[in-house]
């Protein structure tokens, strides 16, 4: 046999084990809401935020008395002169009424996927000093914590266990805490794809290929599926459109979206954005996990017209 014919043997062989990986497989599994909430607030500028945070959380009413919260923001990288990460304010506003909402405890954490040293992420940023003046909270590098066998959830991917931090594993409740960017490959990054940071470095690899070589949008609903998203907080006040997530243009969009579910959240920044939701791929794939549909979100606040921008 030359090697041609071992390298289509090679070929079909691949295709066959996916094949039957997939009717092995469940299905995305089934978490619609009969109606989501989402509420979006007007935030001109991070000065406010705390006021605005307290105000979206009252909308969507989480139940988180005496649970333990954990927040999971987005954190990339450093630049003073970019909007890549959530705000520091705003993570720091969510703890502190998150606390006032009778949480446990309340835990910040994430996994950079570009820098190795988070430590000097956050300190660069700003959010180790909020974190300590909030008090009562920890932050924590998923991409150093011990991480235990998980078995995923659909036939999407190829991947039958993903080994995820304890910390992440342990929590009552996520809230997903994006900032609002376009995404040269996913066309947007919000709380869905908010879920790679979660992936731990230290098992995975820096930038977490794994999941690229899955394909980004299968990976990004697999990650959904096995790790349930309970609330939304994003951070609209400057976002990011262009060539995000890192080298986009900043965007003044001036809200904060708050949501209990997070495809209805996500496809709402999507119409905030000017950006059609039947283009972005992941969201089609992720219907099962909740409401794209406006009809089926109970919407707050400011109406989607009011405060919709074309992003590009």
């Amino acid at each position: 046999m030359n090697r041609r014919n071992l390298l289509s043997v090679g070929a079909l062989a691949t295709t066959a084990a996916f094949s039957l990986h997939q009717q092995s497989r469940p299905s995305v599994p089934f978490r619609r809401k009969p109606k989501s909430k989402v509420a979006i607030l007007k935030c001109a500028s991070y000065e406010s935020a705390h006021e605005v945070v307290d105000e979206g959380l009252r909308l969507i009413e989480p139940t988180v008395k005496g649970k333990s919260v954990l927040l999971k923001p987005n954190l990339v990288e450093y630049s003073p002169n970019t909007c890549i990460n959530t705000h520091p304010t705003v993570i720091a506003a969510a703890v502190d009424s998150l606390y006032r909402l009778g949480a446990a405890s309340v835990v910040v954490a994430e996994g950079p996927g570009h820098v190795r040293d988070t430590e000097m992420l956050i300190e660069e940023c700003g959010l180790k000093k909020l974190l300590k003046e909030v008090g009562r909270t920890r932050f924590v590098d998923l991409n150093f914590d011990t991480p235990s066998r998980v078995k995923t959830t659909t036939s999407l991917t190829t991947l039958r266990e993903l080994w995820l931090p304890n910390t992440l594993l342990a929590a009552d409740v996520v809230i997903s805490m994006p900032k609002i960017k376009t995404h040269h490959w996913a066309g947007v990054t919000l709380s869905l794809k908010n879920l790679f940071g979660v992936v731990p470095g230290s098992v995975y690899g820096w930038p977490k290929n794994i999941l690229h070589w899955q394909g980004i949008d299968n990976s990004i609903v697999e990650l959904a599926s096995t790790v349930p998203i309970h609330y939304v907080i994003a951070d609209g006040v400057e976002a990011m459109e262009g060539n995000g997530p890192l080298h986009g243009r900043r965007r003044h969009l001036g809200c904060l979206v708050f949501a209990n579910d997070p495809v209805s959240a996500d496809s709402t920044c999507c119409r905030l954005m000017g950006r059609d939701i039947g283009e972005i791929i992941h969201l089609a794939k992720a219907k099962p996990l909740g409401n794209p549909a406006e009809s089926k979100i109970e919407l707050l606040g400011e109406p989607v017209p009011e405060m919709r921008q074309v992003f590009s």
